[in-house]
């Protein structure tokens, strides 16, 4: 049945207040308005839904079926009303990132902090994908907004970037098991060494895959990983030289060092992207201007 949300307003107001200049009033409506579209109601439903007397108006039996389906609604409707527009004032709503788990763990939570302190009642979710995953979620609509490493096969043209960081990737090594400090390595020589990297599905994994094939090179990791910090832990005791970026690597790190390689490796960039075809929310600005 075609009926205009408009006559249900109506119908909701008469019916909560029992009274046409009430419900005139709070809808700032003339009173003759709020009569016409009770009839015209009334007409669509053939059911009647007030009595009218000289001294007061009441819910007939049909009526108070109707008002316990559209109080609800009404209520749900104002609610989304009120969270679009705390939303929109930075005191309510939803910020929703995709970030991979190192990018969460050195990159963002600093400024996650920040913006709870700031905007308490934003709620905020974060998924946890890889950077190439991070990239089709936003694709789909899923989040507002990635946090990546960059480049990433995974974006296409209509996602906007903005990088925010810019960092380097390094061979990393237990100097007891690879005494390899003061040498400078090429990649080639790297090839005669167990390599721990991140799995096939990261964009550290194309980047150095393709750095390889660069200089025609077949890359053969020993390990392969999900986990930039797991990698770390494992050339510290040894298994292999793991290739991380230099951001994941402790201050005071004293069992591995950095590799000097004959090739530089160009630096990456942690961006920030977004959806250029879906609106951003004023949380999701907000943010992003932090970063």
């Amino acid at each position: 049945m075609d009926i205009n949300y408009e006559l249900y307003k109506v119908f909701y107001h008469v019916a909560v207040t029992l009274s046409f200049s009430e419900a005139s009033k709070q809808l700032f409506i003339s009173q003759s308005a709020v009569s016409q579209s009770i009839k015209v109601l009334e007409r669509k439903l053939n059911q009647p839904l007030f009595i009218r007397s000289t001294k007061r108006v009441q819910l007939t039996p049909e009526g108070e079926i109707l008002l316990k389906h559209v109080e609800p609604a009404m209520n749900l409707i104002r609610k989304g009303e009120n969270q679009l527009l705390e939303a929109n004032t930075l005191n309510g709503g939803q910020l929703r990132i995709g970030a991979s788990d190192t990018i969460c763990r050195y990159y963002l939570v600093n400024y996650l902090k920040q913006f709870h302190l700031a905007y308490p009642n934003v709620h905020i979710k974060v998924t946890n994908r890889t950077s190439i995953e991070c990239a089709q979620l936003l694709e789909n609509g899923q989040v507002d907004f990635i946090i990546t490493n960059y480049p990433n096969s995974g974006l296409s043209n209509t996602q906007n970037v903005r990088m925010i960081y810019e960092f380097r990737d390094v061979f990393v090594a237990n100097r007891n098991h690879f005494p390899l400090e003061g040498q400078t390595l090429t990649l080639q020589k790297l090839q005669n060494y167990p390599i721990l990297m991140l799995d096939r599905k990261s964009t550290t994994s194309e980047f150095l895959h393709r750095m390889f094939q660069r200089n025609q090179l077949d890359l053969v990791p020993e390990i392969e990983l999900s986990s930039n910090d797991l990698l770390i832990d494992l050339a510290r005791i040894g298994l292999g030289i793991a290739f991380v970026p230099d951001f994941c690597i402790p201050k005071k790190e004293h069992q591995l060092y950095v590799l000097d390689l004959e090739e530089s490796l160009p630096a990456r960039q942690i961006v920030v992207a977004y959806n250029e075809n879906l609106p951003i929310s004023q949380a999701a600005k907000q943010f992003m201007d932090m970063l």
